[in-house]
């Protein structure tokens, strides 16, 4: 089973960026926490944002590794294992 990045660049950059949304709102919300006079459902927000944008690379990566490796696994023998670790990289804790 092959173990390394292989998504389109075009996909790489999409999550690259969602990535960087992510951390912005992350450094907003630490400057957010350091005002004593910032409004708790502000920050709230600011957390649903990053959390949407994390999601968003997330699905980024899952659509580039399905199309890149799940999407053959038939043609090389190894649907199981290519499900199952699809199956523990999105399961839900």
């Amino acid at each position: 089973m092959e173990q390394h990045l292989c998504m389109p660049l075009e996909s790489r950059k999409r999550a690259i960026r969602r990535l960087a949304i992510a951390k912005g709102h992350l450094e907003s919300i630490q400057k957010m926490l350091e005002n004593p006079d910032v409004y708790c459902v502000d920050v709230l927000r600011q957390i649903k944002a990053v959390q949407g944008a994390l999601q968003g690379a997330g699905e980024v990566v899952l659509r580039g590794h399905l199309e890149a490796h799940v999407a053959t696994a038939a043609a090389r023998g190894d649907t199981t294992e290519m499900v199952d670790e699809v199956m523990e990289a999105i399961r839900l804790h």
